[in-house]
């Protein structure tokens, strides 16, 4: 093979750029994540875009998880992550939490606080644990949040004295 036969490739850690239709649904994606704090549904991306159908959906996902800019996180529904959102690249300047951010928290927070309502008598390691995940809420910002539990921790600290 000559110099002329020769094919440049492009490494296959670089990224292709998107087309303008790529960069329109990475941008719906990042946003519905954004707001939701879950990924779109194919069908979501297909009203939200006004595509015609769920194939061509399909189609740019594929491409874009070729392409480098997306992937699935697991090969169920509502997977897709933006590999580099635009987003972040900006550092985090201070402790405020989106929306999406706050209702993720405070739901891992119930999980935990049901999981330990669920032993009965708690031991003192989880009641260690549920503290400081109130006073991260206090730390993030949400004192509001931290609030509505304590009632509940209060309790559970109750049937450990007792």
């Amino acid at each position: 093979m000559n110099e002329k036969q020769t094919s440049v490739q492009t490494p296959p850690e670089a990224p292709v750029r998107p087309t303008k239709k790529q960069r329109e649904l990475l941008t719906y994606i990042e946003a519905f994540i954004a707001e939701h704090g879950y990924s779109p549904s194919y069908r979501e991306i297909m009203t939200g875009l006004n595509y015609t159908s769920v194939a061509t959906v399909a189609l740019h996902v594929k491409s874009l998880i070729k392409r480098g800019h997306l992937r699935k996180r697991d090969y169920s529904a509502r997977s897709l992550e933006v590999v580099n959102p635009t987003g972040e690249t900006k550092k985090l300047s201070s402790n405020q939490v989106s929306p999406s951010e706050e209702k993720w928290l405070i739901e891992k927070i119930e999980h935990a606080f049901i999981q330990a309502e669920s032993l009965g008598v708690p031991d003192e390691a989880t009641l260690s644990d549920l503290s400081a995940l109130l006073q991260a809420l206090k730390a993030l910002g949400l004192p509001e949040a931290a609030q509505s539990f304590m009632t509940r921790f209060t309790a559970l600290r109750q049937t450990v004295q007792a």
